[in-house]
């Protein structure tokens, strides 16, 4: 799906002062965080980075999601470099995505793969966007592929969540992919 004959329900925006409660309320709130993104690490308050312009810059960036129809907040999109070499041209953007509960398993993930690898691809020289997921989100699994995002393997024991360790689905997308 391109982004030319997609629905558009969602919208990727920066967060400001306003949105800061209630994005450190979904850090705090395991249910609207979602069990893929338990880590066990108490959430830092997002609002120091929002008041000193940190939230969006060269080598990292969270993005809020928003409806489209009401501009209700209803998760956040996140990208961190991946270096598999020196110099930028090795560099990739790695994804993280959380929806509230209420917005999950709606095919608004798809679109927000869709809007931040779009995002990246025309705000930086990078030629690879990534996200790995867990082996057992199947759901982040379809929304990735129907994203454009290709299945690349399995990382074996890659992440350590909820106590334990876990194995993580890798996709990517390209920017010569269509």
């Amino acid at each position: 799906m391109s982004g030319a004959d997609r629905p558009v329900r969602v919208r990727l925006r920066p967060i400001t002062l306003d949105d800061v409660a209630l994005v450190d309320r979904w850090e705090a709130d395991p249910v609207a965080h979602g069990e893929f993104n338990d880590f066990g690490v108490a959430g830092h308050s997002i609002g120091d980075d929002v008041a000193r312009g940190r939230v969006v810059d060269h080598l990292h960036g969270t993005l809020l999601i928003e409806r489209v129809d009401d501009a209700a907040p209803i998760g956040t999109v996140s990208w961190r470099p991946v270096q598999y070499g020196p110099g930028t041209e090795s560099r990739a953007w790695q994804l993280g995505i959380a929806l509230v509960p209420e917005a999950r398993r709606k095919g608004l993930g798809t679109e927000v793969h869709l809007l931040i690898a779009e995002h990246l691809f025309a705000t930086t020289d990078a030629f690879r966007v990534e996200a790995s997921t867990d082996v057992e989100n199947v759901a982040e699994q379809r929304a990735l592929e129907k994203a454009g995002f290709r299945r690349e393997g399995v990382n074996r024991m890659a992440q350590f969540r909820a106590g334990a360790r876990h194995d993580l689905v890798l996709y990517a997308r390209l920017r010569t992919d269509v």
